[in-house]
C-alpha cells in the first residue's frame, strides 16, 4: 500500500525506477523463500511438533522480511530467525499452559447453573478490586477482562514478563485460597 502511494506521487521516470526496485525486491524474497522454506519448515516442525504452528512461524518470518527495508544477509539468518521464533512460540505456549493449569476447567463450579457461575465471577471480581493491591490487580484484570497475554501485559505495564507471570500466579493462588475457605 505504501509503495503504491509512493509510486503515485513520483514522476514517470521515478515511478518506473520504483516499480523496477519493487519487482526486484519481490523476486529476491521469492528466491529466498524457494531456497530456504524447506529447511526452515523442517526445523520449525521438529522444534514445535505441529505442522500448522511451524507454517505460521515460517510465514511470519517471511512477512517480516517483506515488510523490512533490510534484506537478510545470508541463509543462516533465516534458520536462526526460525529457531528463535519457534523458541518464542514454545515459551508462550508453556506460559499459557502453566496459567491454564492453575485454573482447572472441569470442576464442580463448571457444573453449576450459569447464574451461580456469574455470581461467583462477580464475587471474584469484587474480591480482586477490594483486596488485591497493584500491580497484581491490574495484571489480573488485563489477563482475564481484556484477554491479554502475559507478554502483552508486561509490555503495557513496563514489567519483565516473568515478573508479570509471577504476580498473576500469586493473585490466582490468593483468590483460590480465599474462596476455598468461603
Amino acid at each position: 500500500m505504501f509503495e503504491q502511494r509512493k509510486l503515485e506521487n513520483c514522476d514517470s521516470a521515478s515511478a518506473k525506477q520504483s516499480r523496477l526496485e519493487l519487482t526486484e525486491r519481490k523476486q529476491f524474497i521469492e528466491q529466498l523463500f524457494r531456497q530456504n522454506y524447506s529447511e526452515m519448515i523442517h526445523l520449525a516442525r521438529v522444534l514445535l511438533g505441529n505442522d500448522e504452528e511451524a507454517e505460521d512461524v515460517v510465514q511470519d518470518i517471511f512477512l517480516r522480511i517483506a515488510d523490512s527495508d533490510i534484506p537478510p544477509q545470508n541463509d543462516r539468518y533465516l534458520l536462526t530467525a526460525a529457531r528463535n521464533a519457534c523458541l518464542n512460540r514454545i515459551r508462550q505456549m508453556r506460559i499459557h499452559d502453566r496459567v491454564k493449569g492453575l485454573m482447572p476447567i472441569e470442576d464442580e463450579a463448571d457444573l453449576q447453573p450459569i447464574d451461580k457461575r456469574l455470581e461467583r465471577i462477580d464475587d471474584i471480581a469484587a474480591y480482586v478490586d477490594e483486596q488485591v493491591e497493584e500491580p497484581h490487580r491490574s495484571i489480573f484484570h488485563l489477563r482475564f477482562d481484556e484477554d491479554l497475554t502475559v507478554s502483552e501485559i508486561a509490555r503495557r505495564l513496563g514489567l519483565n514478563p516473568n515478573t508479570a507471570y509471577k504476580y498473576l500466579i500469586q493473585t490466582i493462588q490468593r483468590i483460590r485460597h480465599h474462596f476455598e475457605k468461603h
